[in-house]
């Protein structure tokens, strides 16, 4: 409660809490963002491997949670 009165008080403390706030949200999305590019790359890789390996694309599609197409792009044949 103390930093709410003194936020409520000071308005230059107060515009410095939120492009803080703003900031740490800011960089939440960016490693958010990081993780799922990162996630979608490995996927792709083990479904290139998979495919390699004669597994069938409705098995890796399930497995890699990427949809037929995706898959179907990364075949050397397509």
């Amino acid at each position: 409660m103390d930093t709410l009165e003194f936020l409520r008080q000071n308005a230059s403390a107060k515009m410095a809490y939120n492009a803080r706030m703003k900031a740490l949200s800011d960089e939440k999305s960016r490693i958010e963002g990081a993780r799922a590019e990162a996630k979608a790359k490995a996927n792709a890789e083990i479904a290139a491997k998979l495919l390699s390996m004669g597994m069938g694309i409705h098995i890796i599609a399930e497995a890699t949670e990427l949809s037929v197409e995706e898959i179907q792009a990364l075949s050397p044949s397509q």
